[in-house]
């Protein structure tokens, strides 16, 4: 490997940043979407097949999430979820972070409970 791929490699990102409408997609394929705001946040609204797991607890421990299946974050701008992709995809997962988060899920209008 060249130095130029040794650069690639070392500032790639382990994830990818996907849109709505590409998350959507996975979703229909089977992917986990997990959202990793707090519980003050999750209570405003999320979407209806994710499920609550904090970025703090993420931190913690992966439990429950299976790694068999691509697992989308989502925050409320993307910032967290990126974060979140990041830690996951470093722990052997195939890691997605949605760009712009809640807001642009709503924007989409893509359902919301």
């Amino acid at each position: 490997m060249g130095l130029l791929d040794s650069l690639k490699k070392a500032f790639s990102k382990p994830y990818k940043t996907i849109s709505v409408a590409q998350a959507k997609e996975l979703l229909g394929s089977g992917a986990t979407l997990i959202d990793v705001r707090s519980a003050q946040e999750w209570r405003t609204g999320r979407a209806p097949q994710a499920k609550h797991v904090p970025l703090d607890r993420l931190q913690a421990s992966t439990a429950g999430i299976q790694k068999a299946k691509p697992v989308i974050a989502v925050c409320a701008s993307g910032v967290r979820s990126a974060s979140a992709a990041r830690m996951l995809a470093a722990k052997g997962y195939d890691a997605y972070s949605v760009r712009g988060g809640m807001a642009a899920w709503r924007q989409a209008g893509e359902p919301v409970r």
